[in-house]
């Protein structure tokens, strides 16, 4: 399956990586800058790979059946929409858009032209969260009661200043987009998916040189009668400190942590069918990094996906999702109140200059 990545970033040598590892016949690059590229193509030893700065040129030419965007968030909808038009099946790295508006002609064009579109939501797919979603299917834990997501880490001027569109509301969002979506997906996903309503605040408390928030808190009433938590922000001090996932049932209470919710560290249901100390020890994994593990099997899956015409395990729904409850965090915290879903059309552009000093 001929494969090729656009975005040649930070998180691009997990996309390559998982790529290789799947056997996909690594075609292309593609980045605005040829620097980014060519360390690329030296560490991951990718000889033979083409190399362009207008992906739209690369696709032409390429005709690659899967294609990674990996750019600036801002740019996610509007290169997915064109790869998806060529006809490539597409991977889009969280978050899928900025803009519900932008995240429902993604869905709406990927079924109009027949490919399968992936939201890059990779921690679905570590080990611990794969047991914990079993206990969820397996209804272990009874009436779901209510669930937190814990997202506390770090990001200095020293992040931001490698890269000017971070932190703005154009291209990225603050900490609940950029570093708190991937835990928000995760609590949505286990509580039920569909929200009633959320009343969230946010703030710029450390980092005046960006436009969005530092620091978000949002209170979730799910449609089933649980209830939801987010606290996320990138203020911790020094270094990061934590990624975890609480879930509290009538039956059954479970704790994820570690750097990226990829350990179990509480394991308790009332039907005791399993030792917790042994899921402790078998789902649990030592990521190197925040991003852990979960992009080799999210490629297995949509290539399987690809193959077999099926859903993606992780789909452009599911990627939506994600965006609308930020999205609703962010009106909540501006407007004062609480705030209904669905949301009929919401963007970060909507936001501008709620910091500005």
């Amino acid at each position: 399956m001929k494969y090729a990545l656009i975005g040649c970033g930070r998180i691009s040598p997990n996309h390559i990586a998982a790529a290789k590892a799947n056997g996909l016949e690594f075609v292309a690059l593609c980045d605005i800058d040829p620097k980014n590229m060519h360390d690329k193509i030296v560490k991951f030893d990718l000889d033979g790979v083409r190399t362009y700065t207008d992906y739209r040129e690369m696709l032409e030419k390429e005709r690659p059946e899967l294609v990674a965007v990996t750019t600036e968030s801002g740019r996610h909808a509007a290169v997915a929409l064109d790869c998806i038009d060529a006809g490539c099946n597409v991977i889009i790295e969280k978050p899928i858009a900025l803009s519900l508006a932008d995240a429902d002609e993604i869905i709406r064009r990927g079924k109009e032209k027949g490919v399968k579109v992936c939201a890059n939501h990779q921690n679905r797919f570590n080990k611990s969260v794969q047991k914990i979603r079993e206990a969820i299917e397996k209804e272990r834990f009874g009436k779901m009661l209510h669930g937190t997501a814990h997202i506390r880490w770090h990001r200095d001027w020293e992040y931001y200043s490698r890269a000017k569109w971070r932190g703005t509301w154009e291209q990225d969002g603050g900490a609940l987009m950029n570093q708190c979506i991937h835990n928000i997906d995760l609590l949505r996903w286990m509580m039920g998916g569909e929200i009633d309503c959320v009343m969230g605040m946010t703030d710029n408390l450390c980092h005046d040189y960006i436009e969005a928030e530092d620091i978000g808190i949002a209170m979730i009433r799910f449609k089933n009668g649980a209830y939801g938590i987010v606290e996320g922000t990138t203020n911790v001090y020094p270094v990061n400190l934590e990624e975890t996932l609480y879930l509290f049932g009538e039956k059954g209470t479970v704790k994820a942590g570690g750097i990226s919710d990829n350990i179990i560290e509480e394991w308790r249901f009332a039907d005791m069918l399993d030792d917790p100390a042994e899921v402790k020890a078998t789902y649990g994994e030592n990521p190197p990094n925040v991003y852990g593990y979960g992009h080799t099997p999210l490629y297995a899956d949509m290539i399987d996906a690809i193959e077999n015409d099926r859903e993606p395990y992780v789909t452009a729904e599911d990627g939506r999702q994600a965006l609308e409850l930020v999205l609703a965090i962010y009106k909540s915290a501006a407007e004062g109140r609480p705030v209904k879903l669905p949301l009929a059309d919401c963007s970060t552009m909507d936001f501008v200059g709620r910091f500005r000093k």
